[in-house]
């Protein structure tokens, strides 16, 4: 039997798709308290978990207010579905004109909507921003982008999100991961997500061996229960933070085939690495093949 996959509408480098039951297979599931996310990233994870308390949490203020205007009910599946056809009509017919208009239009305004669009527009899913906070992700070179499957599938994926955050009692705040962190009780399990170190992977502010120790000298004082996504070894090197501060907790790993590089030569297997503070059953430790999951939308 196939484990459900969802997929949320904003996209994302190193999202956690794939990952997901492995995750949820050793996530305690009767635990009392928030499902606490000090790096929401797309949400993906959340809103397969869909515990009944989530506080999600960013310092990229764009995804924060995207999750946000669904949970005011700004944004709908019906407004999606007729902003980008009425978008993806201008950018068939101007091209990548119209990409770099909206593009600029967004780091005026921040329209959540806007964020959208040059997300599932911009090359690769890359979501990038230059120093000044402008967003910097160029055209996919794909004027026929928003066809009428694909606005189709983005509405589905919003309205996925919508009916989980309507449905559960989740929260967004644009905050640091210290500061998340520190608002956690011992009853809560916080799932943390960083930026893969020396990884070349980006984030709103940056991420380096002094944000890394941080948030180990953070997880190490936390008094719940905590899982943290990394990765372990390549091919061709090791995470050394493995060895240097998290083989102070218990680590899992598995192999992961990325298919985001421009080159299949560069596209390699990878070892993952879930990091956590507490004791698996024996029936958690079982191994989830990747054939026993399946993604919608």
């Amino acid at each position: 039997m196939s484990l459900k996959i969802g997929v949320p509408p904003i996209k994302s480098q190193g999202i956690k798709t794939k990952l997901i039951p492995w995750i949820r297979s050793i996530t305690p599931s009767n635990f009392k308290g928030n499902w606490i996310e000090p790096f929401m990233g797309t949400g993906a994870v959340a809103f397969n978990i869909a515990p009944y308390r989530a506080v999600l949490c960013d310092t990229n203020p764009h995804l924060v207010n995207f999750y946000s205007a669904i949970a005011r009910g700004e944004i709908t599946p019906d407004v999606v579905n007729a902003y980008l056809i009425k978008e993806g009509a201008s950018l068939l017919e101007k091209g990548e004109d119209h990409y770099y208009l909206i593009r600029d239009r967004f780091n005026a305004e921040h329209s959540p909507l806007d964020f959208l669009f040059v997300n599932r527009a911009g090359f690769n899913g890359m979501i990038r921003f230059n120093r000044k906070g402008g967003f910097n992700t160029p055209f996919c070179r794909k004027p026929n982008r928003f066809a009428q499957a694909y606005v189709t599938k983005i509405t589905n994926q919003v309205a996925w999100v919508s009916k989980i955050i309507k449905t559960k009692n989740f929260s967004f705040k644009c905050q640091g991961f210290e500061e998340t962190i520190s608002q956690a009780s011992k009853n809560d399990i916080l799932y943390c997500d960083p930026p893969y170190i020396d990884r070349h992977a980006g984030y709103y502010n940056g991420w380096d061996g002094g944000h890394e120790n941080s948030l180990f000298e953070c997880l190490t004082d936390f008094q719940g229960k905590f899982i943290l996504s990394t990765w372990h070894h390549n091919d061709y090197r090791e995470n050394e933070y493995i060895k240097s501060i998290w083989a102070n907790f218990s680590i899992l790993t598995r192999e992961h085939f990325y298919h985001v590089g421009g080159k299949e030569k560069n596209r390699n297997p990878m070892f993952e690495a879930l990091v956590i503070n507490f004791t698996l059953l024996p029936r958690e430790i079982e191994v989830i093949r990747p054939a026993q999951f399946a993604l919608l939308g």
